[in-house]
């Protein structure tokens, strides 16, 4: 349904009340500014784009009501205008929608309304090209298949004018077949999840179950979210992001989890002027909103409330800031998810042969946590399904969705402890394999020394005509494998990226999954050159060096 949630009709802006939602679908007609300022106050009227548009019809009544005989008393216009763009402090698009009408107040009552109505007809065409470009890119980012997807307030029709930014997000994933279940978060303390959220997808018959905010950080952490879809109300220059409070808990939990956090919002709802979220004026509300419900008091008489309506998400937690001019802000940090990067990347490791069978893991650090390969699956086949998220302190597995984390976690836990790294690639490539296997002892920590080839570069050590790469004892123990690992990097802090398994390939480490996975494509690439070069290195005592050079 694309009808608009606004209608200007004989002199008054009809709208929906939206407490009376869901059981009741009372019409609000407001014919004066105050009712105007009244029912975005009550949140009658909420929703950043909608109590934009409709103070921009303040702005029209404000007009008729100070004209006389045709002439306008523009000082009294004005002063309603300020008025009405002072209802909600914190929703930047009420000021802006204000501010853009009130430009007309000399020209009469119908030029304002006739820019009004332009407003509210852009408003439609602006959400939903936001919310294609958003639809766009959680499909990138996320698995090809039916998404799992969470929102926190509302976002649709009745927060804009028609269509919505994040609820129009997700319908248009629904008109793609790309949506399995939304979870809808209540939102305390005024449930607008479960009152319109709820309501407004049960109306466009998209599937969703709908949860307590407390249980968002729990669903991801056993694998029911995809992707975070959520609006705002105000972007600031540096993306830091005002919105129903609860969104930065959410925020919080996505990035832990290596889950995208997606904000779709018009451009009107970016404040260039506003450096940082630090400047944001956070509105409170009435203590009755929290002792209480539905009349019903739920806290003892006089208890302190703190209550404000919004909090402010910092934009290193954002992934990305969707309007309707495409992805404005990025944190490419956060990106790709590492589940759907690591299951590409293992894809085709196994189709060049280097991840055979089910041998082979890779994992992509977070934080505190990473994100690795579950055991026993053929690499061929991954998906993002396939992951299993650990502890690096430990190795401990926190999510698992019936899949156990791959045998050589604690080499990968244990390279993230000893050094910066932020993903590691074991890879079971031949030529690398096969040298590793040679000068490697039974029971302590050997090198090879490599001289004089080009590729030395692109391995990541510090002398580009030479490099000591160590070889690790295959113990049956694997995580005493980690423990010679963890104590060898520990030991040596300049030591080279990379390291040999005897006879069980090799692991390689970066700052990005893309740079591991080169530099071990680079190790194989230097120890096929070696073999076929035909070079015959002379083996010395398992403490020393073995060189392979030229001569």
């Amino acid at each position: 349904m694309d009808d608009s949630s606004l209608i200007w009709d004989d002199g008054a802006l009809v709208t929906i009340d939206q407490r009376g939602l869901p059981h009741e679908v009372r019409e609000l007609r407001l014919r004066t500014v105050d009712e105007v300022i009244d029912a975005i106050r009550v949140l009658a009227i909420r929703g950043a784009p909608a109590i934009g548009i409709a103070g921009a019809f303040g702005v029209v009544l404000a007009t008729a009501a100070h004209t006389v005989d045709g002439v306008i008393d523009t000082a009294a216009v004005h002063a309603d205008a300020d008025r009405i763009a002072a209802a909600r402090p914190t929703a930047v698009n009420l000021a802006w929608a204000v501010r853009r009408v009130r430009a007309e107040v000399e020209r009469g009552a119908d030029a304002v309304l006739a820019a009004t109505l332009d407003l509210l007809a852009e408003d439609g065409r602006v959400n939903r090209a936001a919310a294609t470009h958003a639809a766009d890119l959680v499909q990138r980012l996320c698995a090809d298949r039916p998404l799992r997807l969470l929102t926190h307030c509302n976002t649709g029709r009745l927060a804009t004018s028609a269509f919505g930014t994040a609820i129009g997000a997700l319908r248009v994933l629904a008109e793609r077949g790309a949506v399995a279940n939304v979870l809808v978060d209540e939102t305390r303390p005024l449930l607008q999840g479960a009152r319109l959220t709820a309501w407004e997808l049960a109306e466009a018959g998209i599937p969703h179950q709908l949860t307590i905010d407390a249980a968002a950080a729990w669903a991801m952490a056993t694998g029911q979210v995809d992707c975070v879809l959520v609006g705002a109300d105000r972007v600031t220059a540096n993306g830091d992001v005002a919105n129903k409070i609860g969104t930065y808990p959410l925020a919080l939990a996505a990035r832990h989890h290596g889950i995208p956090f997606i904000v779709v919002a018009p451009e009107s709802t970016r404040d260039p002027h506003m450096g940082t979220g630090r400047d944001i004026v956070v509105e409170e509300r009435p203590a009755a909103e929290v002792t209480g419900f539905g009349g019903v008091a739920t806290a003892p008489a006089g208890t302190a409330v703190f209550n404000p309506a919004f909090d402010v998400t910092p934009g290193d937690l954002v992934t990305a800031v969707v309007t309707e001019l495409g992805v404005v802000h990025r944190n490419t940090d956060l990106q790709p998810l590492p589940g759907n990067e690591i299951a590409g990347i293992a894809r085709g490791l196994y189709q060049r042969g280097w991840m055979p069978g089910t041998a082979g893991n890779i994992s992509v650090r977070t934080g505190d946590t990473a994100v690795i390969t579950g055991s026993g699956l053929s690499k061929g086949e991954l998906t993002e399904r396939d992951m299993v998220t650990v502890r690096v302190a430990d190795s401990a597995p926190i999510t698992d969705h019936g899949r156990k984390p791959s045998a050589e976690t604690t080499i990968h836990t244990a390279v993230y402890r000893a050094t910066a790294a932020q993903a590691v690639v074991h890879i079971h490539p031949p030529y690398a394999t096969a040298l590793a296997t040679r000068p490697g002892a039974l029971d302590a920590v050997t090198t090879v020394r490599i001289t004089d080839y080009e590729l030395i570069k692109g391995l990541g050590g510090t002398d580009p005509a030479a490099i000591d790469i160590p070889v690790y004892p295959n113990w049956t123990d694997v995580p005493r494998i980690g423990a010679d690992i963890e104590r060898h990097l520990t030991d040596h802090p300049g030591a080279p990226p990379i390291l040999f398994i005897a006879g069980h390939g090799i692991t390689a480490w970066g700052d990005n999954l893309s740079q591991a996975r080169d530099r071990a494509e680079c190790l194989e690439a230097l120890c096929e050159l070696i073999s076929r070069t035909g070079r015959t290195p002379a083996f010395g005592e398992r403490a020393d060096p073995l060189e392979i050079g030229l001569t």
